[in-house]
């Protein structure tokens, strides 16, 4: 069994790695838009102004994970220390 300090240690690394992720799909997306958007045009067929829906409604919903999964829970852990 995991110790309290032990799961938000674990839980803090998380969070450090999503976020790290978060912000390298921001930045590429942000700054690659172009390039990413033509790439998965031609491998999707999809339009471009759907995939810039579908990558914003990607970064929302991974941001939303990253809060309720990773966040709360390393603040909640902490609290209990």
């Amino acid at each position: 069994m995991f110790t309290i300090e032990q799961l938000t240690t674990f839980l803090g690394w998380c969070l450090i790695i999503n976020l790290s992720i978060l912000l390298i799909s921001s930045l590429i997306i942000v700054l690659l838009k172009t390039q990413i958007t033509t790439l998965h045009n031609q491998l999707t067929d999809i339009k471009t102004d759907k995939l810039n829906i579908l990558y914003f409604q990607y970064l929302g919903n991974y941001k939303i994970a990253i809060l309720v999964l990773n966040l709360v829970p390393y603040f909640a852990l902490k609290i209990m220390r």
